[in-house]
C-alpha cells in the first residue's frame, strides 16, 4: 500500500508539472497570445459607445484567433464610466494583468488622464474614439508611442465646414457647443476658423456645460439671426434635447453634428423621427455596400442584435491595424513591452491600412490618423450615406 501511495503521488506531481508548463523552456510558461488591454464606458451616460467598442473589439479578436496565424490575442477590457480617476484605475489592473498592447481609452478626457502612464511604462496604444490632441501630446510634446484611429478633433471641424461649405447646406450657420470639455470646445474652434476661411456666414455661437438641459434660449437666438444650419459639435445626449426643443418651436433648419452625436437614436425616451434628415460627419456608415463592411454588420448584427456605431467600426479597424503590425514586424508576445512598442511605431508609421473606415489610412509620428471622412444622413431611422 505504501508503494502505491509513493506511485500515485509521483504520478501527481508529473501531471501537475505537465498542466503548468506549455513549453520545453525549463518549466517557464511560454507565451502564446498578446495581451490586448483597453477601457471604455461600459456603464453610464457615454456607455453606448463603450459597449459598441468593446462588442467590436471582441468580434475582430474573435475572427483573427480563428485564422491560421501567429499572432493571436488576449482581450481584457475594463469599464472606466467615462472616467479619469476610474480609468487610471483601470490601467493599473490592465498593467497588473500584464497588458502588452492597448486600445487605450474610448473618450477623450479618461484617454488623456492615462496617456503618461503608456509612455513611462512604454506600451504601445491606439485610441478607437479619443479624438482630442490631449490623448497624444502633452504641453505641444507628442507621447510618440500613442495613435489614433478616429479623426483628431481640429480635423473634424475643418472638414465639417469644407462639407457645409462645398455642399452649400446654407448661408447662415449657427454654432451651439459645450465649452467645459476639450471634445467639443476643439472642434468649434477649428470649424470657425476654416469657415471664415470657406466664407461661411457664422449668425449666432451659443456656448453651454455639462449639466444643460434647457436649449430654448440658444435656438430662440439662432432662430432671430436667421440660421438655416446650426452646427452641434456635441454628444448625443444633448444633441436629442435640442431636436425635441426646436421641434416644439417649431424650428427646422439643417443640423449637422460629428462623431460624438452618433447614438442620437439610441437615446432612451427620443422621438427619432425628429432626427430625420440630421446630417454626421464620420469615417463609418453601416448601409454602405463594400464587401468588409458588409461582413461587419452582418456579423455583429447576428452577434449583439444591433447596428454597430462608427466608435464600434473604428475599434474593429484598430484591432484589425494592431494585428496587421504585429504580423508585418514579426513581433513575438514574449518580447519586451518596450521592444513591441518600438517595433510598432515603426510599422504605424510607415504602413498603409485598409478598413472599414477608409482605404489607405496612414499615421503621422504625431499619432495622428489621416483618412477620408464621409458624411451620412439620417433617412428613415437610419443612417444612410449622404453621397
Amino acid at each position: 500500500m505504501k508503494k502505491f501511495i509513493i506511485l500515485m503521488i509521483a504520478v501527481f506531481m508529473v501531471f501537475t508539472m505537465t498542466g503548468c508548463s506549455r513549453g520545453n523552456d525549463g518549466g517557464k510558461e511560454s507565451v502564446t497570445a498578446f495581451k490586448l488591454g483597453g477601457s471604455g464606458p461600459l456603464s453610464g451616460g457615454a456607455a453606448i459607445y463603450g459597449q459598441d467598442v468593446f462588442d467590436s473589439a471582441k468580434l475582430a479578436v474573435e475572427e483573427i484567433n480563428a485564422l491560421d496565424t501567429d499572432v493571436k490575442f488576449e482581450l481584457k477590457y475594463l469599464d472606466d464610466a467615462h472616467d479619469a480617476e476610474q480609468a487610471i484605475s483601470c490601467f493599473g489592473s490592465l498593467i497588473d494583468w500584464g497588458m502588452q498592447v492597448s486600445l487605450m481609452c474610448v473618450t477623450s478626457k479618461p484617454c488623456a488622464a492615462v496617456a503618461p502612464l503608456y509612455q513611462e511604462n512604454s506600451i504601445f496604444a491606439i485610441t478607437p474614439s479619443g479624438s482630442s490632441t490631449t490623448v497624444i501630446q502633452i504641453d505641444n510634446k507628442y507621447y510618440g508611442n500613442i495613435f489614433q484611429m478616429c479623426f483628431s478633433d481640429p480635423n473634424q471641424g475643418i472638414a465639417s465646414a469644407d462639407y457645409i461649405a462645398n455642399k452649400s447646406l446654407g448661408s447662415k450657420i449657427a454654432i451651439i457647443y459645450q465649452d467645459d470639455i476639450d471634445y467639443s470646445a476643439g472642434i468649434y474652434e477649428k470649424f470657425a476658423e476654416e469657415a471664415g476661411v470657406k466664407g461661411l456666414n457664422i449668425v449666432y455661437t451659443g456656448s453651454f456645460q455639462t449639466g444643460t438641459n434647457e436649449f430654448g434660449t440658444y435656438l430662440q437666438n439662432a432662430q432671430a439671426a436667421g440660421a438655416d444650419v446650426i452646427f452641434l459639435p456635441i454628444y448625443y445626449t444633448e444633441a436629442s434635447m435640442i431636436l425635441t426643443q426646436a421641434n416644439t418651436m417649431g424650428y427646422k433648419p439643417v443640423f449637422f453634428g460629428v462623431d460624438g452625436m452618433d447614438g442620437v437614436l439610441s437615446v432612451e425616451g427620443f422621438d427619432t423621427s425628429l432626427a430625420e434628415g440630421v446630417y454626421l460627419l464620420t469615417p463609418f456608415a453601416a448601409d454602405a455596400t463594400d464587401e468588409k463592411t458588409v461582413k461587419y454588420v452582418s456579423s455583429f448584427k447576428s452577434k449583439y442584435g444591433r447596428t454597430p456605431n462608427q466608435f464600434g467600426a473604428d475599434a474593429y479597424d484598430a484591432v484589425y491595424a494592431i494585428y496587421g503590425a504585429l504580423k508585418a514586424s514579426g513581433c513575438k508576445p514574449d518580447m519586451s513591452n518596450s521592444d513591441i512598442c518600438s517595433a510598432l511605431v515603426k510599422q504605424f508609421t510607415s504602413m498603409s491600412f485598409d478598413g472599414l473606415t477608409g482605404a489607405g489610412v496612414t499615421w503621422k509620428a504625431t499619432g495622428e490618423v489621416s483618412k477620408t471622412p464621409k458624411a451620412v444622413i439620417i433617412k428613415d431611422g437610419a443612417y444612410a450615406s449622404a453621397e
